[in-house]
């Protein structure tokens, strides 16, 4: 979700932007997922739990063929300074993202509540990451951000769509954009093509779908 000026958070949180429609649409996306993808700093800051469905919302997964039960939350940290208590609480275990580098004596204190996989030394590796998940039978992934995430996975061309909201405000600030820190992708950067775009009460709800 996005404001009129770019801002994709107020008062560092990204749930005062988008209103009800926004977040009605989170509910459904989060509905088709296998996992829902985190940085460490949002699952921090959105004060992260378990990823539960409504009713309705897991009446529509399952419809839809989806399994049953909620997605699985993955969190993407290199330094694994993470609480994970409340994320453990689900009925799904929670897996963690990590580096092959990462301190150990933070990785097995994790792992009492979460998977913890390591992929690359430095960073987090989010292409073997997904090849990873993949292997397992994950089939949608929704990343959730924030934005220094969102910068990884476009540098790395992993996005195939992106669910955008726009928020009819203007809030000032010098929040991130919802792409923050990625080297620019050249004049025709990574076109995508609009496949939804729905309103309500002033609020823009776009699906753009990157053909390759």
């Amino acid at each position: 979700v996005t404001s009129l000026d770019g801002a994709t958070a107020v008062g560092g949180r990204s749930g005062p932007l988008g209103g009800e429609p926004d977040r009605a649409v989170f509910r459904a996306v989060r509905a088709i997922a296998d996992v829902v993808l985190v940085a460490a700093g949002t699952a921090r800051t959105e004060r992260y739990g378990p990823v539960r469905l409504s009713e309705p919302a897991a009446t529509a997964r399952a419809e839809a063929g989806r399994p049953s039960g909620p997605p699985r939350l993955a969190v993407v940290s290199g330094s694994l300074d993470l609480d994970l208590s409340r994320a453990a609480e689900g009925p799904v275990r929670p897996l963690v993202l990590t580096t092959e580098d990462a301190d150990p004596t933070r990785r097995a204190a994790l792992e009492e509540l979460a998977e913890v996989r390591a992929h690359g030394r430095g960073r987090v590796d989010l292409a073997a990451a997904l090849a990873d998940l993949r292997a397992d039978g994950v089939g949608v992934v929704v990343c959730e951000g924030g934005p220094s995430l969102n910068a990884s996975l476009v540098e790395a061309d992993l996005v195939d769509e992106w669910c955008l909201t726009l928020a009819p405000t203007v809030v000032g600030g010098d929040s991130r954009r919802v792409v923050h820190g990625a080297p620019e992708l050249g004049d025709a950067g990574q076109p995508l093509e609009l496949v939804s775009l729905l309103e309500e009460d002033g609020v823009l709800l776009g699906r753009w779908v990157r053909r390759r």
